[in-house]
């Protein structure tokens, strides 16, 4: 499995809430094993007590991208760093049973579960591919959502680092909005100087049927 992949679990943590908006799906013990996705035998660690554990290192993890996204490159590293000082990981080499053509092992490193608490676990996991992605791809590549109130976290691997939005939806939205600003601009500035905005009908002459 890559390092990199790690990284998705930050991700979804930190956009299992939406401030703006005033929603929190983390309310339940459920909500926090099904963060672990595939990973069954890690979830099944998570108790009621994990909720506000989880909650925490959630803010934490979101004020990571937060500096990121303000520019400040010095103290998302210090943030990313207090994560993994308290919550070290166990790399292992693993094969997971795959083989290739030759019946040879797929070796490659893999995040070993943290043993104490599924808090622990998934923050350790979270936190290393975190910063696997920033040290692989830079800062700047730890995004929010541009699209208001949005502010979800992602990660930008598009090649020329121009992504804005957490998704297609929310740059669907983004664009509908800016066009329809502009429009009302134009409108206003018409208004404004008197002048009629250029029509695309064609006008009727007179005689014409």
């Amino acid at each position: 499995m890559e390092l990199a992949y790690y990284s998705d679990y930050a991700v979804r943590l930190v956009n299992s809430e939406e401030p703006a908006r005033g929603k929190d799906s983390l309310t339940s013990v459920e909500a926090v094993r099904d963060l672990f996705g595939g990973n069954a035998s890690a979830a099944r660690r998570a108790t009621d007590a994990d909720v506000t554990r989880f909650r925490s290192v959630r803010a934490r993890l979101r004020a990571v991208f937060e500096a990121a996204d303000g520019d400040d490159e010095t103290l998302a590293v210090d943030l990313l760093n207090s994560l993994l000082l308290e919550f070290p990981v166990s790399p292992q080499i693993s094969g997971h049973d795959v083989r290739d053509d030759d019946g040879r092992p797929l070796w490659h490193m893999h995040l070993a579960d943290h043993p104490s608490n599924a808090t622990a676990g998934y923050a350790a996991i979270a936190a290393m591919g975190l910063a696997f992605h920033l040290t692989e791809y830079g800062v700047d590549r730890l995004g929010l959502c541009q699209a208001a109130p949005c502010r979800n976290a992602y990660l930008d691997t598009s090649t020329n680092r121009s992504r804005r939005y957490c998704s297609d939806r929310c740059a669907t939205r983004a664009n509908v909005a800016a066009y329809r600003a502009r429009k009302r601009l134009e409108a206003d500035r018409s208004d404004s100087t008197g002048l009629a905005a250029p029509s695309t009908h064609r006008t009727t002459a007179s005689g014409d049927r």
